[in-house]
């Protein structure tokens, strides 16, 4: 397997751990394995189910190192965070071949 590929993204709302706010996720490009027992194509359609079910399993924030966000602080997000993540992880699922024939805005 490749070297992982890493994706920052703001969020608006932070996730609360106690005393502590974090204002980034960090994604990681999931492997196959990762995507056992999601659909591919509910996650391209930005499925919430879908994307919540995936998200522990890739996300985490920097608490003094990577430390993965739970389903609890998934289901939390605010909706314009999710739709960023969603975004993040449509560009995982596809290849460089597919994401350089799509139209620059």
């Amino acid at each position: 397997m490749s070297e992982a590929q890493f994706e920052q993204v703001p969020l608006d709302q932070p996730i609360i751990r106690g005393d502590a706010k974090f204002d980034t996720l960090s994604l990681r490009r999931p492997g196959s394995g990762e995507l056992r027992g999601l659909s591919l194509g509910k996650l391209a359609q930005f499925d919430v189910d879908e994307l919540l079910k995936l998200l522990p399993r890739i996300a985490s924030v920097d608490a003094g190192g990577p430390s993965p966000i739970t389903s609890a602080e998934a289901a939390k997000l605010d909706p314009a965070d999710l739709m960023e993540v969603a975004d993040k992880v449509s560009d995982f699922l596809l290849s460089k071949r597919r994401r350089a024939t799509l139209p620059t805005i």
